[in-house]
């Protein structure tokens, strides 16, 4: 059996740009797992293996691969930086058990680098700080590690400083070993000397030494007792203390170096094995009943518990769907049958993989700690507990945030439709913050995504991955029609042609009914002036008529029908005269009782800087919004309040440019309600014009 405290499940995260993929790359390289270096600008590293990530350079789906150092097992997650694909970040977390924050040396704390720690924080994931790029022009560690403190109000530990900086950077001073790591120009990372600290540098070295021995003994009061009498501890005692301190999140070990010019990636390697938790060490997963609500039990990390994995990423590629799990407790060997707790059904575990990106390597059977890919699952989504078919359980699954923006697209022919509806299947299961549904009133297809860019880069994949050719249009608002007047009114329908006619007379009020009611009916005749057996099908008829209404063709909500009286003929009335009656009686009525457009209303959540909160709130309010309230946090405000649709498009790139990118928002509908005058005149005249068009 591997022993599980050599495992680390780390993932490496940061702002779109820190160098995440590149840091990787070197990881893989010094750990002796790929022989060439791919480099993002040429788009050809192995972690961004899709088609769109090596064109744009950047990361959109988290990528698994594992490697070794000093007899350490390393499962790495590669995760996206954009905002638009923040889950990808969310539930490569969720599994792990530890992160590298990735920080660049010039552009420091970034507004995406703010998410994936708020992110990271929720899931109590330890982490090490690697300030990156300091190559770079304006490169500058001791800012990055001031706006650490200030922007993340986090603690961070300074483990090594710079040698130099921008052009001259060419090296490390390790304050633990008060050792200096220089490298030489050849680029390679095994090409460097340890010598000692340089003259500039001793007495900073000597500052910050003191600074990592006063917080790191605090995680032990008998050694920093013996160090206040002045006995300094070993290097043993010290690392004990930074890793405790460490998996309790009391600190963040940081680093410093230049992924792309190989110099101080071992350092960070060293540290993954020395501070960040094994998967024994963290708290263990909590089990949950099927509301959702924790039972009290843990998933405890153990080869010997029954099975629990956790289904944490989906991926389609050409030999079939890719399940990603993460093994919390027991063995899972190939044949096995597993239960999903979430659909109570089984499923047999076929072909088992290690990852290293889209390359696989085969597995007979994986154990407690380790992350894989299964092949060929059926019915598993991202979120499912896989579990020992004995011992039913659900881990605490994620929860995913709404899409904010929707396009409506149509493929270009027949072939592309039934192509397209596959491919959305897939696309869907893959990535649960992507969601399509088709529109009731328009018949058209409906992508939801996270942000402008994710929609691009799906429209992309069905386009390239998939073959299908879509015309792309505007999203739509459903809009909604109602009445405001209370109308008494009398309807006769007559028809005579020939043997039997068609007769039925309706007297009726036509009056609002209760917000969200939809359509009501009720007859108060008496005396049988209308017969009992027509009235559902003077009921039929008016409802029939609530899906179109006369202002712009627009379902009609919330319309109360009273039947008062009327009259029949005993040869020629029949259901079908009294449907017609009660459509035309419609039909007449509707435009007397004040017909009024609705819109939809959306709640809304925005989150931003303490800075922009003024510039938020004003633009809000020029988009006739109804601010309800706002609360502040460590990181910055959120302000909610109530949007129209119409106005909620193209937002979130205009949020973030107001917030230089640190704003985000979330939205999901609240109600309808009455639109102003002029945009009403406005979807009326466009409504018209579609109809003359048709």
């Amino acid at each position: 059996m591997a022993d599980l405290s050599k495992y680390r499940n780390i993932g490496i995260f940061a702002h779109v740009d820190a160098g995440k993929t590149t840091t990787t790359e070197r990881i893989l390289k010094l750990t002796g797992k790929i022989h060439k270096t791919g480099e993002v600008h040429d788009g050809e590293s192995t972690t961004d293996f899709m088609e769109q990530e090596a064109e744009r350079g950047i990361t959109i789906q988290s990528a698994a691969t594992t490697c070794f150092w000093k007899d350490h097992r390393l499962n790495i997650i590669d995760t996206p930086g954009h905002v638009d694909f923040t889950v990808e970040v969310y539930r490569s977390l969720k599994v792990l058990d530890g992160g590298v924050g990735v920080f660049c040396g010039s552009g420091g704390v970034e507004p995406q680098s703010e998410t994936n720690w708020r992110y990271a924080n929720e899931s109590e994931v330890a982490r090490i700080i690697f300030v990156n790029k300091l190559d770079r022009m304006g490169a500058d560690f001791y800012r990055v590690v001031k706006q650490v403190k200030d922007v993340l109000g986090a603690n961070p530990l300074v483990m090594t400083l710079p040698i130099g900086i921008e052009d001259d950077f060419k090296g490390v001073v390790d304050l633990l070993e008060q050792k200096a790591y220089i490298w030489d120009d050849t680029g390679l990372p095994e090409n460097y000397e340890v010598v000692d600290i340089p003259d500039d540098l001793k007495d900073k070295a000597a500052e910050y030494r003191e600074m990592l021995i006063e917080t790191a003994v605090e995680q032990d009061d008998e050694l920093m007792e013996k160090y206040l009498e002045g006995e300094e501890p070993s290097i043993v005692d010290i690392k004990r203390c930074i890793r405790k301190g460490t998996r309790d999140l009391a600190f963040f070990p940081t680093f410093c170096g230049s992924a792309f010019k190989n110099k101080g990636v071992q350092n960070v390697l060293d540290a993954v094995v020395d501070y960040l938790p094994s998967p024994t060490e963290v708290d263990p997963q909590p089990l949950t009943d099927e509301e959702g609500n924790e039972t009290g039990e843990v998933a405890t990390v153990s080869v010997d518990e029954p099975l629990r994995a956790l289904a944490f990423k989906i991926m389609d590629d050409r030999f079939g769907a890719l399940t990603f799990i993460r093994i919390y407790s027991g063995k899972l060997n190939k044949g096995t049958t597993v239960l999903n707790s979430f659909t109570g059904k089984t499923e047999r575990i076929g072909r088992m993989v290690e990852m290293h990106a889209n390359e696989r390597t085969e597995l007979e059977s994986a154990q407690a700690g380790d992350i894989l890919a299964v092949v060929g699952m059926k019915n598993v989504q991202t979120g499912h507990t896989l579990c020992d078919v004995n011992h039913p359980c659900t881990l605490e699954p994620m929860v995913f945030p709404e899409p904010v923006i929707s396009i409506a697209v149509a493929p270009r022919d027949k072939g592309a439709s039934e192509k397209l509806g596959v491919a959305l299947g897939k696309m869907i299961a893959e990535d649960p913050s992507f969601q399509v549904e088709t529109d009731q009133d328009s018949g058209e297809t409906i992508l939801k995504g996270m942000g402008e860019l994710h929609l691009d880069i799906k429209v992309d994949i069905l386009k390239r991955t998939h073959g299908v050719e879509l015309d792309v249009g505007k999203p739509q608002v459903a809009y909604r029609e109602t009445i405001t007047q209370r109308v008494e009114d009398s309807y006769t329908h007559k028809k005579q042609s020939g043997g039997s006619g068609q007769f039925g007379k309706i007297d009726y009020i036509i009056e609002p009914g209760e917000q969200s009611s939809g359509f009501e009916f009720e007859s108060k005749v008496v005396g049988g002036n209308v017969p009992k057996e027509f009235w559902p099908a003077i009921e039929k008829g008016f409802k029939g008529m609530m899906s179109e209404g006369v202002l712009a063709g627009y379902p009609v909500l919330d319309v109360k029908v009273t039947l008062m009286d009327g009259a029949y003929h005993a040869v020629d009335s029949s259901a079908v005269a009294f449907e017609i009656a009660a459509k035309g009686a419609f039909r007449q009525s509707i435009p007397k009782a004040g017909a009024q457009l609705l819109e939809p209303i959306m709640k809304v959540d925005v989150f931003t800087p303490e800075d922009h909160v003024g510039d938020v709130i004003g633009d809000l309010n020029r988009r006739r919004g109804m601010i309800s309230g706002q609360e502040a946090g460590a990181t910055g405000v959120r302000i909610k309040g109530e949007v129209p649709l119409s106005e909620m498009f193209g937002y979130i790139g205009h949020l973030r440019t107001m917030t230089s990118g640190r704003g985000q928002f979330s939205m999901e509908f609240a109600k309808y309600s009455p639109c102003p005058a002029n945009v009403a005149e406005q979807v009326i005249a466009e409504a018209k014009e579609r109809n003359e068009k048709k």
